[in-house]
């Protein structure tokens, strides 16, 4: 973006938002503000984001407009509480269900934050609407990226160019991972990490440097996706992370045209698995096209208040209660 654009937007501005300006980056028709609310209130906050918008609302080509908020802190914040989400096994719809189980939490009254460690193959940009957003930083602590759903995010893919092949060792990729977690996650509660496959060097340094407070463990229903998913399990429990419980995803498909429920990859394998290990079964969800089409377009399932939606706030639920129990 070249700065006379910028300019003409900030001149748009009026004073009281001005002052407060972070910065204000535009992409694609959308203009993305973030504003220093420290010292204000809930009700000047929701004024002060009310007039930004109100300003550039009607600037010419401009599609949307969003505004993000940051405070500095008297003290700084208890560290949130991490969940892993895992999966021994790529292909499972590991992400998805993160960046949905994300967005479940936040809309049942959790402060979310979402951090995308699988380095190699990140896709919470997309999932979560924020491609192209680059994050800021205060005193090289990165400030998360603000989402439309009310979890800010973190992923590597806001940080290098879109489709670039990530060509790194173990250790660049665990102290990009590390940046990330030691972000900026002031009023953040529950930080989600979606993390990558496998049981390999991302996974080692969660254990040993950002020891996750739980673990969903997330598999398709049938055998060859249930030994990874245990092999996941396996992990966590060695490394004295607590499993939280699993999740069925791609269970049960409805036919458009005749509504009859076909299993193409089998029902009830992992529950079967994680009652075999005394683990919780926190839920299925199915395969169905609408998930997918909207997780493309960055507009989370769970977001909306469809059936899938409610398949999402029901494993939700059951994270939100084992939260509340420690």
């Amino acid at each position: 973006m070249s700065s006379e654009p910028a300019d003409l937007l900030k001149a748009r501005l009026p004073a009281q938002v001005l002052e407060r300006l972070a910065s204000l980056r535009l992409a694609d028709g959308r203009v993305t503000l973030v504003l220093d609310a420290s010292g204000l209130d809930a009700a000047a906050r929701t004024a002060l984001e009310a007039e930004a918008q109100s300003a550039l609302a009607q600037a010419p080509d401009i599609t949307e407009v969003r505004v993000a908020m940051t405070a500095e802190k008297a003290a700084p914040a208890a560290r949130p509480r991490i969940i892993a989400v895992a999966s021994g096994k790529g292909g499972v719809g590991k992400s998805t269900v993160s960046t949905n189980l994300a967005v479940a939490l936040a809309r049942a009254g959790h402060k979310v934050g979402m951090v995308d460690a699988d380095i190699y193959g990140p896709s919470q940009a997309r999932l979560l609407g924020t491609e192209g957003l680059k994050p800021t930083a205060r005193e090289k602590t990165l400030i998360p990226v603000q989402s439309s759903y009310g979890v800010p995010v973190l992923s590597i893919a806001h940080l290098v160019d879109a489709g670039q092949a990530i060509a790194w060792r173990g250790a660049m990729a665990g102290n990009a991972l590390g940046q990330m977690l030691d972000g900026d996650w002031s009023g953040v509660d529950v930080l989600i990490v979606d993390m990558p496959p496998g049981t390999g060097d991302i996974q080692l340094t969660m254990l040993q440097r950002y020891k996750p407070d739980g673990a969903v463990i997330v598999s398709t229903p049938q055998d060859l996706a249930l030994i990874d998913a245990t092999r996941a399990i396996g992990f966590f429990d060695k490394g004295g992370v607590p499993v939280i419980g699993m999740v069925e995803n791609m269970a049960g498909y409805a036919c458009p045209n005749c509504g009859e429920v076909s299993d193409p990859f089998g029902r009830g394998g992992a529950e079967d698995t994680a009652r075999s290990g005394s683990h919780a079964f926190l839920g299925r969800i199915p395969l169905d096209i609408s998930i997918r089409r909207d997780s493309d377009a960055g507009t989370p399932p769970a977001a909306g208040d469809g059936p899938q939606a409610q398949a999402f706030a029901q494993i939700a639920a059951h994270v939100s209660a084992w939260l509340a129990a420690r």
